[in-house]
């Protein structure tokens, strides 16, 4: 009897799913665990495995197709077995997967296909050509000498002598009548000297026919040389002005679950300044002992998790979950630190990391974080946190607000170390400090209970001693 092939919900929030490629083609042995396809999730890449023995007899969605959880992608059964009646004669619904759209524009008649490249974005292979060069010039006049050329340039021109000769009256072949002094100030005043009647000697322009002229505009704005003429502006790139991208199941489950926090989540932000000067000695005290046996170093976000996880011990009100009709508050605190991946963010825990070394916690979270980034990850090593931290410091962000992630009730947003001065005893000295903001659910966490938090939180960072206590 064929078994059906069912979109599985691989994750807890999972509610489709990518088939990113199918393992095990049509005719092919299959047995109960084999993998039969990789399935990406809104958190990971994930194996889709048989639920019992058989062939592989149709495979009901093609690689790339997203579909619902529960809709039919495939049926085992034994060979040469009728299904059509399981997948609507042979249809199924192949047609009605969502398949994602080329990432890469569609090539116009006139370019080469392109083919896409991960990671870059596609450029149409020939570029439109460049205007010719006789375009650029026809502005400018016609050089005489060249054949017929000379003849239309002599044609183009007569009409502009014809011109100025005629607003030359005083002139003798073209030229103005004027003493030397009459010119000087005509330059200085901006004055034009061809339509001045002259009334010095033979008609010549002396200094008493400029004394009650004004400047002329015309005649000024020819004082100026023209400015040079600003060349067209041609585009570097000429392809498609965007691209549409599709939702990848990541995008997609952070836009509806964060969207369903800064909207209904009553949200308030406390902040807090600390001295990190004392960690940050610590810290290279104990990187160099780990350099010198061997063992990897502690960064300063092990740090802030490990005083994070002991701060939420003696502040259980902070370590909850909303629950619409209840608050949960845990005893177990599973610190749940953000990783940027190429797709979005996800978010591995460090379970009981109020119990774990900085050593331990320092490993673990390298661990989760390299896996995360190769999609990797386990349902189970990104789900069930009930705190979380987000840092940017690396980023050199100083200060931010970052969106709490239900059903947890706070989250804490890390920014960078800045050395700066500051007063201490009575005397200003240089110290590096870090400002640490706390997103809090005002339906969980009052204000002066996320103050607590806070001022716990800062008294460990500020006295490293207090984490090894």
């Amino acid at each position: 009897m064929a078994t059906k092939v069912v979109m599985e919900a691989l994750s807890p929030t999972m509610e489709e799913g990518r088939l990113v490629e199918w393992k095990k083609q049509e005719g092919e042995a299959v047995k109960q665990g084999e993998v039969l396809a990789e399935v990406e999730t809104d958190k990971a890449v994930m194996d889709l495995v048989a639920r019992a023995d058989g062939t592989m007899l149709k495979q009901v969605i093609a690689a790339g197709a997203t579909v619902p959880v529960g809709d039919l992608v495939a049926v085992i059964g034994a060979e040469g077995e009728d299904v059509s009646a399981l997948t609507g004669g042979g249809g199924g619904r192949q047609a009605e997967g969502k398949a994602e759209p080329a990432k890469a524009p569609p090539a116009k008649a006139d370019q080469q296909a392109v083919q896409p490249t991960a990671g870059t974005q596609n450029r149409p292979s020939s570029m439109p050509p460049a205007p010719p060069a006789e375009a650029a010039s026809e502005a400018a006049p016609p050089k005489p000498g060249y054949g017929g050329q000379q003849a239309a340039a002599g044609a183009t021109q007569a009409p502009a002598a014809q011109q100025a000769q005629q607003a030359q009256p005083h002139g003798d072949g073209g030229r103005v009548k004027a003493s030397p002094l009459a010119r000087k100030i005509a330059a200085e005043r901006g004055l034009d000297l061809s339509g001045v009647q002259g009334s010095g000697p033979a008609g010549r322009i002396v200094q008493r026919d400029l004394d009650n002229i004004q400047a002329r505009p015309a005649a000024a704005a020819a004082r100026t040389a023209a400015p040079s003429p600003v060349p067209a502006f041609q585009p570097q790139f000429q392809g498609e002005p965007f691209k549409d991208v599709p939702l990848s199941q990541m995008r997609k489950t952070i836009a509806k679950r964060l969207g369903q926090s800064i909207g209904p989540v009553p949200t308030f932000y406390l902040t807090i300044e600390v001295d990190m000067e004392r960690v940050a000695e610590a810290r290279e005290a104990v990187n160099a002992v780990a350099s010198a046996s061997g063992q990897g170093k502690v960064s300063f976000n092990d740090i802030v998790i490990k005083a994070t996880a002991l701060a939420l011990k003696q502040h259980p009100a902070c370590n909850a979950w909303w629950q619409d009709d209840h608050i949960r508050y845990w005893n177990e605190v599973h610190v749940s630190m953000a990783v940027a991946i190429e797709d979005g963010l996800i978010t591995p825990v460090i379970r009981h990391a109020d119990q774990k070394s900085l050593r331990q916690i320092s490993a673990e979270s390298k661990d989760l974080a390299e896996r995360a980034r190769a999609r990797r990850l386990a349902p189970e090593e990104f789900t069930g946190g009930t705190f979380s931290i987000s840092n940017l410091g690396m980023l050199d962000i100083e200060e931010f607000t970052a969106i709490i992630n239900p059903p947890e009730a706070a989250i804490l947003a890390i920014g960078r170390m800045v050395e700066k001065p500051v007063v201490v005893d009575g005397v200003i000295d240089s110290r590096r400090r870090m400002r640490v903001t706390m997103s809090c659910d005002h339906r969980v966490i009052d204000g002066a209970t996320g103050a607590q938090f806070l001022k716990t939180l800062k008294t460990m960072l500020e006295n490293p001693l207090a984490l090894v206590w």
